[in-house]
């Protein structure tokens, strides 16, 4: 019997031709000195990474392959999460790649702090030149937040972390991730649900992991109004938002709504004043994040305001629309409690993302159709 617990890295994949090898090339090399398994839900890619899989199946038996029909991250999650044979689940991104002692590491936080889950910092780091910037937004705490899991130095308990590591007992018993409309938005509800109940989760600085995030704006703004329209969705499934940091870009959006109407409504200089001053406010703040990524990155400095200001108004306008547009979408998650997960429970939640766009696709009964769950023979030990 080995000494370290069995772990399963599940991994949720759709179209990373890109970015698959360095994923799977850093999560095979783990020092984990116990069994270890790679369960990667594909969503039906077709842009070669499916081939690619395989490639990876055929020549390190570690790594699996299921099918993920409804292509949504959480759904391929959860098959992922009910397939795997490991005692301890490691949720992965396709985006990241992981420091050689990140299942580990991982394993060690989770045992020493007694916590529900453990993980570490989102660190993003660009390759294109766009992508710098935008990385430089993700890492200030004026772009991205205050969030303790982004920058915090020592392990602490925290309210959510990036991916995350917890035992599979515990997740099945959860009832792992729900399906939101938006298809984002899952891990933070998933915590929520934990912190709730009255769990606990742990951050670790040691749990290192390296982000790419999206390397053109455009891409960068659609993600952050989804974030924005997920934030709203949780709002309204579970009757408060995970924590106080949205009402910051949404206070900003509905106040520069507020104070352009305001501005238009009359002639009075007066009437001016209150844009004018939160205009000057929030280019202060932008303007102070350029500054501090020019410091620590030459070349950076303007289109890191650009992507500071697009993460700010875009979420904001997400979160304000999803709140306008109310609960209904949410359909019957709002009257169905998460049900604990097993072989064949795996629920099909909203429907399928559309094989064309990767667009969202409108919700429907939460309680529909079970989705079959492949069953695998157990994982084995590091060769």
């Amino acid at each position: 019997m080995p000494s370290e617990p069995a772990v399963s890295v599940i991994l949720p994949v759709l179209d990373e031709i890109a970015e698959i090898d360095a994923c799977l090339a850093s999560l095979t090399a783990q020092d984990h000195g116990g069994p270890l398994e790679i369960m990667v839900a594909d969503g039906g890619s077709t842009d070669g990474t499916l081939a690619r899989l395989e490639a990876w199946a055929l020549r390190d038996e570690r790594v699996r392959v299921i099918d993920n029909p409804r292509r949504r991250q959480s759904n391929g999650l959860n098959l992922a999460g009910v397939a795997a044979a490991g005692e301890v689940l490691v949720r992965a991104d396709a985006h990241t790649t992981y420091a050689p002692d990140y299942v580990r590491r991982s394993l060690e936080a989770l045992a020493r702090s007694g916590a529900v889950a453990a993980g570490g910092r989102l660190h993003p780091e660009g390759r294109t030149r766009s992508g710098r910037a935008i990385a430089a937004a993700m890492r200030s705490p004026l772009g991205i937040g205050p969030a303790r899991f982004h920058h915090a130095e020592t392990p602490e308990l925290v309210d959510t972390v990036y991916l995350g590591a917890f035992r599979r007992v515990d997740f099945l018993a959860h009832g792992g991730f729900r399906t939101l409309p938006s298809g984002v938005a899952e891990d933070a509800d998933f915590y929520w649900r934990w912190r709730r109940a009255g769990r606990t989760v742990a951050f670790d600085p040691a749990i290192r992991s390296t982000y790419t995030p999206r390397e053109t704006l455009r891409a960068f703004v659609r993600q952050n109004w989804r974030y924005g329209v997920g934030k709203a969705e949780m709002l309204w499934l579970n009757g408060r938002l995970p924590s106080w940091r949205p009402l910051a870009p949404l206070g900003l959006v509905t106040g520069l709504l507020g104070a352009a109407l305001l501005a238009t409504s009359g002639r009075r200089p007066a009437q001016r004043a209150p844009l004018v001053a939160l205009l000057a406010a929030w280019c202060g703040v932008v303007a102070a994040a350029s500054a501090r990524a020019a410091t620590q990155e030459s070349g950076v400095g303007p289109r890191t305001a650009a992507a500071v200001a697009a993460m700010h108004l875009a979420y904001g306008a997400g979160l304000t629309y999803g709140l306008l547009r109310g609960p209904a979408a949410l359909g019957a998650l709002r009257t169905t409690a998460p049900a604990p997960l097993g072989p064949g429970t795996v629920a099909a939640g909203p429907a399928p993302l559309a094989p064309d766009t990767g667009a969202a696709a409108t919700h429907t009964d939460a309680t529909a159709d079970a989705l079959p769950v492949p069953v695998h023979p157990p994982i084995r030990s590091p060769r």
